[in-house]
């Protein structure tokens, strides 16, 4: 892998701030007062311990979300929640509500008595998917639209205005899954709308499972999403002055029925992962889960944008972890945080840290929301991914201290690190700067490790000249925000690391403890 420096010329420096127009949701407004902190909660939670309130309002918190219909079921009574909403806004604090819409699948709430049910009531149908196995949750069928209509009504009759559909309102069952119940209602449905027949049937049947990207997977796909659209736009339609939002699981997309760009003016949770610590710990998944949100805020406006801040099951991410994750919402401009941990809270104790971080991260905010992402590198995720892929970016390059942006198109600018389902759409004028973890025609060939992703910043370094980046091997964030004049840094390492930023002549010195963050001025004065 031999980069010349009259490649790097043509295709990395001179094209740093020439942003892509179709990237246009990034910047949104500058807001110095840009952070907002939301808790979901259950009321089985808060009648545990009912000091969380004054705890949340103390931290800071200005938002809490309660749970609200489960998938056909009242386990949380309207009157039980306009009961906690008197309390809850008496103590200062903003209520709305998460409603359960479809039901996810097995047990994704973990309830502290046991008793919740896991499943739709037995009116509502069964799925079957493209092997003919019967699940339940994740599908639409009538009465499932209708009986949510009906919940928000009720919700709206006593006094709540924001709901959010949680991210069981999609139509596959897990991230990396093609879309869609494959049953005898909805398989008449889709061939007399697009006029297929039996072996068009049988083609798609064969699609979905091999994962080919051709028109009968497009047009189920899109078939879908369409089916999801409409069932989100009549519950938006069926009360006045009702904020309607959509919560995104990690990487969702089309696949999973959500056309993204249908959501872009609404409430939106971008979609993470590594709920627990033993996920969190590696650097992979990090960069995968901020690979996940700056693809999403691609469609969303950055006061628009909810975190899926996550602990699950609730005791099983660490109050660090939890801090931690507060820098991936800073670094892609995702004004309001969402704690979140199923029908538990997590321990009480992560209170006692918590405040501080959710202090130094809102400063930081202030000072470059707004204002946009650049750098040579390239993150990019394209058609084929959102449609038929298993949802495993090439991501790990975001942990190489180098600037990056987010782009919507490829182009012969910079280093495209192109995933695995998107190397057959890279045209000939871009392959000579796209990145492929596998061997793959003429692209240049870099194994997803960071043994491999460090020789890359050795050949590339160098034409650096007027660049900010980390100098250091090390796995690091380096997040350039030009425009703001401002380095976001971020140590994946859970250990303490001493590091150099550098752009041209320019060098300072700093420390940086194991997953902490900090903000410098870019050094271009």
């Amino acid at each position: 892998m031999k980069i010349s420096r009259r490649f790097f010329i043509k295709t990395g420096v001179a094209s740093l701030l020439v942003f892509a127009p179709e990237y246009n949701l990034n910047a949104g407004s500058a807001d110095k007062t840009a952070r907002r902190y939301n808790v979901s909660m259950s009321i089985e939670a808060l009648e545990r311990d009912p000091d969380l309130v004054n705890i949340f309002s103390s931290a800071g918190v200005s938002e809490i979300w309660m749970c609200g219909f489960l998938y056909g079921h009242w386990y949380f009574t309207p009157e039980s929640i306009a009961k906690w909403k008197k309390i809850i806004e008496n103590a200062g604090i903003k209520i709305s509500v998460i409603n359960v819409p479809l039901g996810h699948p097995g047990d994704s709430l973990g309830s502290y008595s046991g008793e919740l049910p896991l499943t739709p009531p037995n009116h509502w149908s069964i799925a079957v998917d493209h092997s003919g196995k019967k699940f339940v949750g994740t599908s639409l069928h009538s009465p499932a639209c209708e009986e949510n209509k009906e919940a928000v009504k009720i919700l709206k009759g006593i006094g709540v205005n924001r709901i959010f559909l949680d991210d069981d309102f999609r139509l596959a069952q897990s991230p990396g899954q093609i879309c869609g119940c494959f049953c005898e209602e909805h398989k008449k449905k889709f061939l007399n709308l697009y006029g297929y027949s039996e072996t068009n049937w049988n083609e798609l049947i064969d699609a979905v499972a091999n994962r080919k990207f051709n028109k009968a997977l497009k047009d189920w796909v899109d078939f879908n999403c369409d089916l999801l659209t409409s069932c989100f736009i009549d519950m938006e339609k069926c009360t006045e002055g009702l904020d309607l939002g959509i919560m995104v699981m990690y990487m969702g997309s089309e696949k999973a029925g959500i056309r993204l760009w249908d959501y872009k003016d609404k409430m939106f949770r971008v979609g993470e992962g590594a709920f627990n610590d033993n996920s969190f710990r590696s650097v992979k998944n990090k960069c995968d889960e901020l690979f996940s949100v700056l693809f999403h805020r691609r469609f969303v406006l950055p006061e628009n944008a909810y975190s899926e801040t996550t602990a699950f099951p609730a005791d099983k991410l660490s109050a660090k972890n939890i801090c931690a994750k507060l820098v991936i919402s800073t670094m892609a401009d995702v004004r309001n945080t969402m704690y979140m941990s199923g029908i538990q809270h997590f321990p009480k104790t992560h209170w006692e840290m918590l405040p501080k971080y959710m202090k130094k991260q809102a400063e930081i905010h202030s000072q470059i929301a707004g204002h946009k992402l650049a750098g040579p590198l390239k993150h990019y995720w394209g058609e084929r991914s959102r449609y038929v892929s298993n949802d495993n970016p090439y991501s790990l390059f975001l942990a190489l201290g180098i600037p990056f942006e987010v782009v919507e198109k490829v182009s012969p600018d910079g280093w495209t690190f192109v995933s695995d389902y998107d190397l057959e759409d890279i045209s000939n004028e871009c392959k000579a700067s796209c990145i492929a973890r596998r061997e793959w025609k003429d692209l240049i060939f870099v194994p997803e490790d960071l043994n491999s992703l460090f020789k890359f910043k050795r050949e590339i370094v160098k034409n650096l000249k007027d660049i900010p980046y980390i100098v250091e091997e090390e796995p690091i964030v380096c997040a350039w925000y030009p425009t703001a004049k401002k380095v976001l840094v971020w140590n994946l390492s859970e250990d303490f690391k001493k590091l150099t930023l550098r752009r041209g002549e320019k060098t300072f010195s700093f420390e940086l403890e194991g997953l902490d963050s900090a903000l410098f001025d870019d050094m271009s004065d």
